[in-house]
């Protein structure tokens, strides 16, 4: 009985199987930013908005179907590196065909430039249609060319996550901006780019960690990373000096935008600026892969942390 029950409760493993294929738990990431940007910060300031519930609840998906889709065409063409660098973490062609898999990709692209087209047309500026299917070219280039270029595939790769929050600026609060209200529409837009190139930055020194993390399997693959290139001492330096810059920066943003909003000001301090100091600390002297492992998870929790921070941000008054 409870055998039985258990194997109820527990999804099956073919499923599971597409859901890390997908990679389910960034897709969640990018859906909880999403949602923040929208009801933590647009609803709380009170800007007048382009999307219902049902269309913003769209654009989401559609964001995430392309997101899937780059994350299955990244894996199909990463079999022969993925079984060097993570052979027991390798789906296709032992647990998904590559038929299947393909098959996925198109639908999901389709699914997501479908809904792209629908929602561009319903807030009056077709032409965003195109970013949908921009962002759907960019993912394949990457899988297929662009990551094998030294720090081109980490540079577009992270200004994709960066868009990822800057969409549902474009279609929600673009749409909505008037002569009357231009000031406030302004100042929220521009909050949604700082974290933007937050997000954007975190994500590029991760993509330079991952590299040192992969290089066994890159070599064989004929990628040319930033680790290949220099080695791995002095990219673990470069690491070092952006997450020194990524600390100043902060500290600068804080001084300019939050001085005098405590309760931000302390939660930047202890959960982003603190993590950033010891990701510093943890990198000037990481050399195997298990501490570059540790780094890559670090600088994620950063960027969740940082992202949540969206929700605190209601408290500051626009300027």
């Amino acid at each position: 009985m409870i055998r039985s029950l258990n194997k109820s409760c527990n999804p099956k493993p073919e499923t599971l199987n597409y859901l890390n294929l997908i990679r389910y738990q960034n897709l969640f990431f990018i859906a909880l930013a999403q949602v923040f940007i929208k009801y933590g910060l647009f609803l709380p300031f009170g800007v007048d908005t382009a999307l219902t519930t049902f269309g913003f609840a769209l654009l989401v998906l559609a964001t995430l179907c392309i997101a899937a889709a780059g994350n299955i065409i990244n894996d199909i063409y990463d079999v022969e590196i993925d079984k060097i660098n993570k052979p027991t973490k390798v789906l296709i062609g032992k647990k998904i065909s590559e038929r299947n898999a393909n098959r996925l990709y198109i639908i999901l692209n389709v699914i997501g430039v479908a809904i792209g087209f629908y929602l561009a047309n319903s807030i009056g500026k077709p032409s965003f249609a195109a970013l949908f299917i921009v962002f759907s070219a960019l993912l394949y280039l990457y899988a297929s060319y662009l990551k094998g270029i030294l720090l081109i595939g980490n540079i577009a790769v992270s200004a994709l996550v960066a868009m990822s929050l800057i969409i549902v600026a474009l279609f929600d609060l673009l749409p909505a901006i008037a002569p009357q209200n231009q000031t406030e529409q302004s100042a929220v837009f521009k909050i949604v780019l700082h974290y933007a190139l937050f997000a954007f930055s975190i994500n590029l020194i991760r993509e330079i960690v991952k590299d040192l993390q992969d290089i066994n399997g890159d070599k064989r693959g004929g990628i040319n990373t930033l680790a290949i290139a220099i080695g791995r001492k002095r990219t673990i330096t470069i690491v070092f000096v952006l997450g020194v810059f990524m600390v100043l920066g902060m500290v600068l943003y804080m001084y300019e935008h939050l001085y005098d909003q405590q309760v931000l000001l302390l939660y930047f301090l202890f959960a982003i600026v603190a993590p950033l100091l010891y990701f510093c600390v943890k990198s000037w002297d990481a050399d195997t892969p298990k501490e570059y492992g540790f780094l890559s998870k670090l600088l994620k929790i950063i960027m969740f942390l940082g992202i949540c921070s969206i929700l605190l941000f209601q408290f500051v008054v626009l300027k």
